[in-house]
């Protein structure tokens, strides 16, 4: 499983429908929106504050 920098949430990569790739390495997500917000800003979330609000930015909460 990897995680959803955006909001933290358990992604399969087999099965995921939303991924990203940034400076070689491949990022999965939940929904289109956490795709979107990392794509806006991937530093944000790559720089070390992972699983970043950890609620709900994305689907109304998790």
């Amino acid at each position: 499983m990897a995680k959803d920098l955006v909001c933290g949430m358990d992604v399969d990569e087999k099965t995921a429908q939303y991924k990203a790739t940034y400076k070689g390495k491949t990022y999965y997500f939940c929904a289109p929106g956490c795709k979107k917000m990392f794509e806006a800003n991937p530093e944000e979330y790559v720089g070390g504050s992972a699983g970043h609000s950890g609620h709900g930015c994305c689907c109304g909460g998790h």
